[in-house]
C-alpha cells in the first residue's frame, strides 16, 4: 500500500467553502422549489442575488477532485485506488440515502420512496435513468466518470508521461465527441465538466514536479474551456445567471487553485481545517433533506434569518454526526475487508506444469497467473490524503 499522504489543509478550507457556497445556494439563492414555502431567492432577495451563483461551488469541487484524485491514485494499483474511493464515498452516501427514506416515511417530503431508494443505494442511478433521492447526487455521477477514467490510467501505470498523454487524449477526445455529437463518448468523457478535472490533474503535477510551460498550457486551455461551458450552463441549466459573474467566479477558482499548486497557500495550517474538510462531504449530502422537515417546523414561527441560522447549524451538526458515527467506523470496516479481497489476486500463483491436466493450459498461462506488480513510484513529499 502507498503510505498515507499528509493533508494539504488549504484544500480542506477550499472544500469547506465550496460546500458552504452550495448550501447557501440551496437555502437562499435557489430559484425553484425547495425547503421554504416560497422560492429561496424570494425569501432572501438581496442575499439571493449573490448566492444564486453558489452553484459554482461544484466547479471548485471538481478542480479539487482532479488534484486530489491524481494524488490519491499515484503509486496505487487500480484495485487499491478503487478501495480508496469506495471507503471514502459510500458510508456517508448510504447514510444520506437512508436519511431521504426516513424523511419521506415520517414527513412525506422529498423523494425517498422505496422504488428510488433501492437503486440509489448503488450510486448508479444516474446511468439507469432513475431519479435521485437528493438532487445533489448528480455531481457524484459526474465524479464516477472521472474515477473510472482514473482507474484506467492507474491500470496503465501512472507516470509523468502517461498523465500528459491521458490529459491530452481526454481533452481532445471530449471536444471531438462534442463536435461529432457522439452520445456514447460525450457520456464517457463528460466534456462539459472535464476541463475542471484536467486542470486539477495538471495543477497537481505542477505541485509535485514543478511548473513547466506544457503543464501551464493544460491549465490555460482547461480554463478557456471552463469559461465556455460556464457560459453555456448560465444559458441553460442555471438560466438567468449573468455571464460576467460566472466568468469571474471561474477565474477565481483557477487562481486560488494555482496558489495551492505553487505553494503560496502553504501558510494555511490551522489544524481545525482538517475537521472542516472532513465535514464537507456529509454536509453536502445531508443539508437539503434535513432542511425539508426542519424549516416546516421552524418557519415562519422564527423569522427567516433565525430559521436560516438554525438549519445551517443543524446541517453542520448532522454532518459531524455522520462523519464520526458512520464515515469513520464504516470506512475502517470496509477498508480492511476490501483490501483483503484483493489478496487472492496478488497471491495467485500459476499451477505447476507437472500438475496441469492433460491438454490443459500451458505453463505460464494458467488461470490466476498475474505479472509481478511494478514497484510504485515514490509518494509525493507534499500531498493530501
Amino acid at each position: 500500500m502507498t503510505p498515507r499522504r499528509p493533508r494539504l489543509r488549504e484544500l480542506d478550507l477550499l472544500r469547506f467553502l465550496a460546500a458552504i457556497a452550495v448550501v447557501l445556494y440551496h437555502f437562499t439563492g435557489f430559484g425553484g422549489a425547495g425547503p421554504w414555502p416560497e422560492h429561496a431567492r424570494e425569501v432572501f432577495p438581496a442575499l439571493g442575488a449573490v448566492t444564486r451563483y453558489g452553484y459554482l461551488g461544484v466547479d471548485l469541487f471538481f478542480v479539487i477532485s482532479g488534484f486530489v484524485i491524481l494524488m490519491s491514485a499515484w503509486g496505487r494499483s487500480p484495485g487499491e485506488f478503487g478501495v480508496s474511493r469506495l471507503v471514502r464515498l459510500m458510508p456517508a452516501y448510504w447514510a444520506s440515502v437512508l436519511l431521504g427514506a426516513v424523511v419521506y416515511a415520517v414527513f412525506r417530503e422529498g423523494h425517498g420512496v422505496p422504488g428510488l431508494v433501492v437503486p440509489n443505494l448503488t450510486m448508479l442511478q444516474g446511468g439507469l435513468g432513475v431519479e435521485n433521492v437528493d438532487a445533489v447526487y448528480w455531481t457524484l455521477w459526474v465524479e464516477m466518470h472521472f474515477y473510472v477514467l482514473a482507474a484506467v490510467l492507474a491500470g496503465i501505470g501512472i507516470t509523468y508521461r502517461s498523465c500528459l498523454v491521458f490529459m491530452a487524449a481526454w481533452m481532445f477526445g471530449g471536444v471531438f465527441a462534442d463536435e461529432a455529437g457522439n452520445k456514447f463518448l460525450q457520456i464517457m468523457l463528460v466534456p462539459t465538466w472535464s476541463p475542471y478535472f484536467i486542470a486539477g490533474m495538471a495543477l497537481y503535477m505542477i505541485h509535485r514536479f514543478g511548473p513547466t510551460l506544457l503543464l501551464w498550457g493544460y491549465v490555460a486551455v482547461s480554463y478557456l474551456l471552463a469559461l465556455h461551458w460556464g457560459g453555456w450552463r448560465a444559458d441553460g441549466a442555471f438560466k438567468g445567471s449573468a455571464h460576467l459573474p460566472v466568468a469571474a467566479a471561474v477565474t477565481g477558482i483557477f487562481l486560488v487553485m494555482i496558489l495551492v499548486a505553487t505553494g503560496r497557500l502553504s501558510w494555511v495550517r490551522w489544524r481545525g481545517l482538517t475537521v472542516l474538510g472532513a465535514l464537507t462531504y456529509p454536509l453536502y449530502l445531508v443539508h437539503s433533506q434535513l432542511a425539508l422537515p426542519l424549516l416546516d417546523a421552524l418557519y415562519p414561527g422564527l423569522n427567516r434569518w433565525a430559521a436560516l441560522a438554525a438549519v445551517i447549524a443543524a446541517s453542520l451538526a448532522l454532518a459531524y454526526a455522520v462523519h464520526r458515527l458512520v464515515e469513520k467506523p464504516g470506512a475502517k470496516w470496509m477498508r480492511a475487508r476490501l483490501l483483503a479481497s484483493l489478496e487472492p489476486m496478488r497471491s495467485a500463483k500459476p499451477r505447476p506444469a507437472a500438475d496441469a491436466p492433460a491438454g490443459g493450459v500451458p505453463a505460464g498461462d494458467a488461470v490466476g497467473d498475474v505479472p509481478a506488480p511494478r514497484a510504485p513510484e515514490a509518494a509525493p513529499e507534499l500531498a493530501a490524503r
